[in-house]
């Protein structure tokens, strides 16, 4: 029998990166160093992950018939990602993202989808057809930096073939709210839980009432990320909070994605909704504490070593955290 695999469908970039000495000013040119060129996209990060993490992971996306396409997927290919379900938009340019970090290590990005929103049928038959085949117990992990009717379709295939969701809600504005039903798990950070569910997110407080709201549409397991690198969260109509994890943030590019794709292995390999929550928490804490996305992913004795630190709290559903 096959095993379980997360299926990662959504962006897959061509990523280029520098360090900035302050913050992006607008009509300002900063110098830059460090500059790199790496494999990126949210589809993408959360796939190397899942290997990093050793979790087969099949990756689903589009790039261009271009030279940025090999920039994209060789690393992915190098960590054992099975990139078949890639398919290439002909004509089109491969997704390019340009990043800037700051000494904060909170990144600036300008992203040009290219490729990442032009799907054609086939490639959507295909990747219904990869939703259906996947072994039982897989889990669909995606975001919205593809086309909103690809996503529908495919929350509505993953409900049909009997697969959680992990639902990765960038871009926001792209989010059908409808659909929400159909997601498992979210993973929010404060605008994003913002533009979805209409309440801005400036507190703790806040944090809670956009977990609830995403809770009542039917999510299992609402995330909202604090800015600090922890977590509020609700399910089974209590509200948790994960601490900050006190760690160093030297770049955040990726952070996200690695708390995205660390939740869907945890909930994969049977971890109760909780636990599998704080090792998110505690893989993203340790992905901003080096430069890059991918190669800054930690591994499972890395993350192992962070989870005793982290402060874990239960409250009554009727309480802030």
């Amino acid at each position: 029998m096959d095993e379980p695999l997360i299926l990662s469908l959504g962006s897959i970039n061509a990523d280029f990166q520098v360090r900035v000495e302050a913050a992006l000013e607008p009509g300002q040119t900063l110098l830059a160093s460090d500059f790199l060129r790496l494999s990126g996209g949210k589809a993408a990060n959360r796939a190397f992950i899942a290997r990093r993490l050793g979790v087969a992971a099949q990756l689903v996306g589009r790039v261009g018939d271009d030279d940025l396409a090999a920039q994209a997927l060789d690393p992915l290919r190098t960590a054992g990602v099975d990139v078949d379900g890639v398919s290439v938009a002909v004509g089109s340019a491969t997704a390019v993202s340009m990043i800037a970090v700051p000494p904060d290590g909170e990144k600036n990005i300008v992203l040009a989808l290219n490729a990442n929103d032009r799907w054609d049928d086939a490639a959507v038959r295909d990747l219904l057809d990869r939703i259906a085949r996947a072994p039982r117990g897989s889990v669909l992990a995606l975001d919205c930096e593809i086309p909103q009717e690809v996503v529908a379709q495919a929350l509505d295939a993953a409900h049909e073939a009997g697969l959680r969701v992990v639902l990765d809600p960038s871009s926001a504005t792209r989010v059908d709210t409808a659909l929400l039903d159909r997601v498992y798990a979210i993973t929010a950070n404060p605008g994003e839980a913002g533009v979805v569910t209409g309440i801005a997110v400036e507190s703790d407080a806040d944090a809670v009432r956009a977990a609830r709201t995403l809770a009542d549409a039917g999510v299992r397991l609402a995330c909202v990320k604090r800015t600090d690198g922890g977590c509020v969260f609700v399910c089974g109509g209590r509200v948790h909070a994960v601490g900050s994890p006190g760690v160093e943030t030297v770049d955040s590019t990726g952070a996200g994605d690695a708390f995205a794709g660390a939740l869907a292995v945890a909930l994969l390999e049977g971890r109760e909704d909780a636990e599998a929550v704080v090792f998110a928490v505690a893989a993203a804490a340790l992905a901003a504490t080096a430069y890059g996305s991918q190669p800054s992913y930690p591994d499972r004795d890395r993350i192992g070593a962070l989870l005793p630190r982290l402060d874990v709290r239960t409250h009554a559903a009727d309480s802030s955290a």
